[in-house]
């Protein structure tokens, strides 16, 4: 593996163990020396990870010197992508890192980056696809987009994330029938949750195409949360809270798309509080908590109730974690959005 993309990958490790002791911070109060004993684990955590990823040579600051913060990573990894422009895990890489940072316009490049030298990856012309969508005024799929999402179904004709966005593109381009035509296959491949929520979009563009909405199908059976998240609030923002404030709580693929694969809109109440998010919870009926082995959640307050972030919201930081029926989570909602 490439020096900077192992210094990224672990830079990001490490920015999790620090973000893990951030949120059980309260805890270190009662026990004397935790702090110490993690930041110990921390160094050492730093260094295998350099040691099993990176290169001897990676670790010694003569020869280069680690990324101190996300920034330096991306600076780090853009010097060398553009020596070496032909690894596309390391366009995509740097386009997660784009995303994740709102800068979809150049997350949206790096992708199309990657797609230059990995033309035949499905995924990755699917998220290529989504990226400039996203990347757009309007969040519409253009035609470059769309024939991004073609090739990823010529390729793979049962790619469920590029059926669904390709869907999604005709009927903003007031194809209804041809949505119906993309979506409908999809109806026999995902579990009886997804497909409820799926004919309810495919039964929308029927009715926009003149069509008879489809028969009727048997209820979806209600499943436990796939992660329990128990949210709190820093009382000091506490003060702050204004009214009429909502809460959201975000599961998100691991360096991937931006876009939730599960989220919750409550009104702010009461904290602490627990939240169950599951496969209901997903925005897109092709993409499901539960396919995930691994999350990212966040916990987020907006003044104006908009799903997009915004400067002066209240924020966790994002705490990664293994899915799963029993899988729990804590987030502390402790800082301010810039």
């Amino acid at each position: 593996m490439d020096t900077p993309i192992a210094l990224f990958i672990a830079l990001a490790a490490t920015l999790a163990v620090v973000a893990l002791g951030y949120v059980l911070r309260p805890l270190w109060r009662g026990a004397r020396g935790v702090g110490a004993t993690l930041l110990i684990a921390l160094v050492v955590l730093t260094g295998t990870v350099y040691t099993m990823i990176g290169t001897p040579e990676a670790l010694d600051p003569a020869r280069r010197a680690a990324p101190q913060t996300l920034d330096d990573a991306i600076t780090q990894l853009e010097i060398k992508l553009d020596q070496d422009p032909a690894q596309p895990e390391g366009w995509r890489l740097l386009a997660g890192a784009y995303a994740s940072k709102g800068n979809l316009e150049e997350a949206s490049k790096a992708y199309a980056r990657a797609v230059q030298h990995a033309p035949d990856d499905p995924d990755l012309l699917a998220e290529a696809a989504e990226a400039r969508a996203m990347a757009a005024p309007q969040r519409r799929f253009d035609a470059k987009a769309v024939s991004l999402l073609e090739r990823a179904i010529a390729l793979q004709p049962m790619h469920q994330r590029a059926r669904w966005f390709l869907g999604i593109a005709h009927r903003q381009s007031e194809q209804p029938a041809e949505a119906v035509k993309v979506w409908e296959p999809l109806l026999d491949v995902v579990d009886a949750r997804t497909a409820a929520a799926l004919r309810e979009q495919i039964d929308l563009a029927r009715q926009e195409a003149g069509l008879p909405p489809l028969p009727a199908a048997e209820p979806a059976v209600e499943t436990a949360p796939t992660v329990t998240v128990a949210v709190s609030l820093d009382p000091q923002l506490g003060m702050q809270l204004p009214a009429g404030a909502t809460l959201f709580v975000i599961a998100r693929q691991p360096g991937g798309s931006p876009m939730p694969v599960a989220v919750k809109k409550l009104p702010v109440t009461q904290f602490p509080l627990t939240v169950g998010l599951g496969d209901g919870d997903s925005p897109m009926p092709t993409m499901k908590l539960s396919q995930l082995q691994h999350v990212e959640l966040i916990a987020r307050i907006s003044a104006s109730g908009n799903a997009m972030p915004a400067s002066g919201d209240f924020a966790s930081q994002p705490v990664r974690i293994d899915t799963g029926k029993a899988a729990s989570a804590a987030l502390l909602i402790d800082q301010v959005v810039p």
